[in-house]
């Protein structure tokens, strides 16, 4: 994974953060299929309040958690699993000039805005990590209901973000904040904040954010 994330950062241009833009609302889409297919990056997680666990281990729970508010989950960080505290704080969202400049081609994103999550991340057990930390991967941004296209290269830059690739040695104790970077239609009325570790059949963490 570490490979992987350095590859995608230095092929990224100066002056061009997207390296992939994925269609909004898509169900099947790259981001999706590497979920399915990299069972290696993450397990379930914890049964306690609002983990990402299972349908089941959800039920009477409520069905969406505040900004702010916390959950407990479980992801693969290369051969350990770690347990995380995990809370969504906010999502920030861009104008449509500001996102044109963050594209290749300001045309596919036209009508769409730059929405950023910012999640912070709590190690509470597991083993220090080796690699570049993994459970960021898990988060996604919903508008209107609707999942929005990744945009990759751009969280990083962002402010109050922290760089991923910085963070080997992770240990318990540690809170760190990483961004997800999704365009979404503007004028959304609601957004959310999903977040499951990848390979998860289980159903999300949800956190609702109102659109500003």
């Amino acid at each position: 994974m570490l490979r992987k994330k350095t590859a995608l950062r230095l092929a990224a241009p100066v002056a061009v953060l997207a390296l992939a833009l994925t269609a909004c609302g898509g169900g099947d889409d790259e981001k999706s299929e590497g979920k399915k297919a990299d069972t290696s990056k993450s397990d379930s997680s914890d049964s306690g309040s609002g983990s990402a666990d299972s349908a089941d281990s959800d039920a009477g729970k409520p069905s969406a958690l505040k900004p702010g508010e916390s959950t407990t989950g479980r992801t693969k960080e290369g051969d350990a699993t770690v347990t995380y505290d995990i809370a969504a704080q906010k999502v920030d969202l861009s104008t449509e000039a500001e996102t044109a400049k963050l594209v290749s081609d300001p045309k596919k994103a036209k009508g769409l805005v730059a929405a950023v999550a910012h999640v912070k991340y709590t190690h509470k057990a597991g083993a220090p990590l080796a690699e570049v930390p993994d459970v960021g991967d898990g988060a996604e941004i919903y508008a209107d209901g609707t999942r929005g296209g990744l945009l990759i290269g751009a969280s990083e830059d962002a402010a109050g973000c922290e760089d991923e690739l910085e963070l080997e040695g992770w240990k318990k104790g540690e809170s760190h904040v990483l961004c997800q970077t999704y365009l979404v239609p503007a004028g959304s009325k609601a957004l959310e904040v999903h977040w499951a570790p990848e390979d998860s059949e289980g159903e999300p963490v949800i956190w609702k954010f109102a659109a500003k």
